[in-house]
């Protein structure tokens, strides 16, 4: 039987989740809008919030049938039901479906990638919260359009990357997402015209800031428990390096120290290398 890879992104937005929650007492997934707000743990449901309601002023006025792609835990899809909307969420992990199915029990939820999703009657909205990104770019508005009704719309909130990454230096890896040009390019092929669109990429640099912080905790915390076992257990500690060693290759050791001890994940970068877009496209 062929080894099965990990499933890393899966694990990462189950851990994110269970965090957040932990920190926000909600089970929100998504960058928060940092304007005029200090950037700390305890400011971010306030942050998020704000987020949300920035992204439903794009919502049409009246309720709307809604696919919520990659809906997180369903914490969005809760907040479309209580305003009218009817909701169907498309989440490819198994917690995260099970969580939505918990938030918003109310909406019709897809166990699946969007790519396999078929539907069964068109909807008014298809909204990308922070899961454009995890599309094929050949796959995320052209199916969508066959999907809409005739007046349909869809909402892109989401990171894409500024041709500066291409020529970034390793330590400052930032955010992610479709190349913006490439996007352009796809979206000018498309009967769609966007009728908002706005950059709020410094509004939410500061998520990043405090997601790299998070992590230095976590670095102190294991350097600190390194430099003891270095100086009271040095076999133990030899014998634990050995099988790191031997279990995480030398490239992701060096990619876990940045992420862990340095502090490349900066506002500033993300500003540099990602522009992160609210979007309300018209079929046209």
């Amino acid at each position: 039987m062929a080894k099965q890879k990990l499933n890393t992104q899966a694990i990462g937005l189950d851990i994110g989740l269970a965090f957040t929650k932990w920190v926000t007492g909600a089970e929100n997934l998504h960058y928060g809008l940092w304007t005029d707000l200090e950037v700390t743990a305890g400011n971010l449901r306030t942050a998020q919030d704000r987020y949300t309601e920035k992204l439903f002023e794009l919502l049409p006025t009246t309720p709307c049938r809604i696919l919520d792609i990659g809906g997180g835990a369903g914490e969005t899809a809760a907040k479309l039901l209580a305003l009218g909307h009817e909701v169907e969420i498309v989440v490819p992990s198994d917690f995260l479906a099970e969580r939505c199915r918990t938030n918003a029990p109310k909406a019709r939820v897809h166990q699946m990638m969007f790519e396999d999703f078929e539907h069964s009657k068109p909807f008014d909205l298809c909204l990308f919260s922070e899961s454009f990104q995890y599309i094929p770019l050949k796959d995320g508005l052209p199916k969508c359009l066959t999907m809409l009704t005739p007046k349909g719309q869809i909402i892109v909130s989401d990171c894409f990357r500024t041709p500066a990454y291409k020529i970034q230096p390793k330590a400052a890896t930032v955010g992610g997402g479709h190349r913006e040009t490439l996007f352009r390019d796809l979206l000018a092929e498309q009967p769609l015209r966007i009728t908002s669109e706005e950059d709020i990429t410094k509004a939410v640099a500061g998520s990043v800031e405090l997601e790299q912080a998070l992590f230095n905790v976590f670095g102190y915390g294991i350097g600190r428990i390194d430099d003891e076992l270095s100086a009271k257990r040095p076999k133990l500690r030899w014998t634990l390096n050995k099988v790191i060693r031997a279990l995480i290759s030398e490239r992701k050791r060096v990619k876990l120290d940045q992420r862990l001890n340095q502090q490349t994940r900066s506002a500033e970068n993300f500003c540099m290398y990602n522009r992160y877009l609210m979007i309300r496209l018209d079929r046209v």
